[in-house]
Formats: C-alpha cells, structure tokens, sequence
C-alpha cells in the first residue's frame, strides 16, 4: 500500500476528531520535516517561514481557524530559538494561534524562548521510569515561568500498564525494540519494577497505569500527563486516574515501587538522545 495514503487517511481521521473537540482545546506541532514518499522524518526546519507554512496547512488540514497551543516539535541547530517564538509570536498577534509551547527542550532555552513570548507549556518525557528530564531545575524554571509541564509518555511506553510480559510480545516492527529499556538484557528486570508497581496498585484497587497517571497528578496542577492509546477502553481507563483517591502513603509506595535510579536503560538510544540537544 503507498504510504501516502495512509498517511493521507490518518490526517482526515484527525481532521474529523479535530473539528469534533476543538470547540474545548486543540494543540498540535511543528518542526519535523517529513520524506513525501515514505512519511518518515528526515529533518528539523523551524525557519520562521516554516513556522508560517506549517501552521497555515494544520488549519487548513484541521479545518480551523485558530489553534489553542502551538509547538515547536524538536529544536533546530541551526535556527536560534528566539528566531522561532518571535515567527510563532507572530501568529498568536494574527490570531492564528493563541498559545506557544516548546518541546525537550533545557531550561536555558525555556529562558530565552519565554524572553521572546511566554511559553504556556512544555512537552518532556515525566513518568515512574524517566523523572530526570523534568524534576529539579526544570521544574523549577517552568515554574517561576508559570509554564505548564505536559508529560508526554508518562506510561513508559507502555511498559507501566502492566500489560507487557516479554519482549517476545513485541511485533519486529514496533520501535520498542530499538530503545533500551526494552532490549532483551533491560527489559525483565524493569518489569520486575512494574510488578512492584502492580502489588500496591491492586491494593489501592486500580490498575498499574492508573496508579502510575496518579502519581504524576500528584506532582502538581501544573504537571499534565497525556498517555496515549488506541483503544476506546484504555481512554477511559487512563481518564478515571484524575479521580483516584491515592493516598500519602499510596504515592509513597508507588514512588518506592519504581525508584527511579533502578530503571535498566535509557528511554532512546543514543543516536536519538544526541538529537534532542538537552
């Protein structure tokens, strides 16, 4: 099948979905420049009249006429970040977009960007096995910014639901392979850990990834966990997380479940690490 067409098929899926919500709140990104054959990302462009273009196709593809919070995806090396929020300002004065957020980016960069136009949110990787990339410095920085923490993966890529035995049920074609955490000398002793995490979450009567989007919720009203799914029943599952009654001590033992120095792995490989710039 040409990967077009499904690429072509997805964007009117999400163009349906998007005009369905967007009456509550509609984020979308730029940044990633993709091959027109085969879909896959093959560059970063963040010129400012990228930033132009790429916006002006996500509301003509969306069927819009504004976008809520607009990101930058991932950082261009070669185009300074005050040159990017000052185009994407420009957009917010058109009433194009009404709020600006950045994506894996260092709390010095947040500075400069926010110098340019108050960045409303950030997205960086925050859950039980990857805590580093947001708590200390950056979490105070978006905090004295008044910039919201949106963590994206904040199930581990799935590994925290519980729902993963081996990584013999991962298909060869699914990513998951080429990360560490879930290479074959990783992955059983980070499910040992997500056992552990499953004994205090059936005490606490919910599941695994319930206890693990409660323990993020705990973190702060400024910390917007955004799990991803495919299935109808794991929206709700994920959603009902905002309203379980975890306890002190419940956090406590959740965050001892999974200490996060004794996570097996880096959550990308290296090559992929280098290229976020943090």
């Amino acid at each position: 099948m040409d990967p077009r067409s499904d690429r072509d098929a997805t964007i009117r899926k999400v163009a349906e979905n998007a005009r369905r919500l967007a009456s509550d709140f509609l984020s979308t990104k730029f940044g990633l420049r993709h091959d027109p054959v085969s879909g896959r990302v093959d560059g970063v462009d963040n010129s400012p009249r990228h930033v132009r273009t790429a916006c002006d196709a996500s509301l003509r593809r969306l069927g819009v006429d504004h976008i809520d919070l607009y990101y930058v995806h991932r950082l261009d090396p070669a185009v300074p970040v005050e040159e990017s929020v000052g185009a994407m300002a420009e957009l917010v004065d058109a009433g194009k977009v009404r709020c600006l957020g950045l994506s894996e980016v260092s709390p010095r960069t947040l500075r400069r960007a926010h110098a340019v136009h108050p960045i409303s949110a950030i997205q960086l990787e925050y859950s039980l096995f990857t805590r580093d990339v947001v708590e200390g410095e950056m979490l105070t920085t978006c905090r004295e910014l008044d910039t919201t923490v949106v963590a994206y993966s904040p199930l581990g890529r799935g590994m925290l639901t519980g729902t993963l035995s081996s990584r013999d049920e991962l298909t060869e074609g699914d990513n998951r392979r080429r990360w560490p955490r879930f290479s074959a000398e990783n992955i059983e002793h980070n499910l040992t850990l997500v056992s552990s995490l499953k004994a205090v979450a059936d005490e606490a009567g919910c599941t695994p990834a319930q206890a693990a989007l409660g323990w993020l919720l705990a973190r702060g009203g400024d910390v917007v966990p955004i799990p991803g799914t495919k299935r109808v029943h794991y929206v709700e599952e994920n959603a009902a997380a905002v309203d379980l009654p975890l306890s002190l001590d419940q956090l406590a033992r959740i965050d001892g479940a999974v200490p996060a120095a004794a996570v097996a792995g880096e959550r990308y490989p290296e090559q992929a690490l280098r290229r976020l710039g943090l």
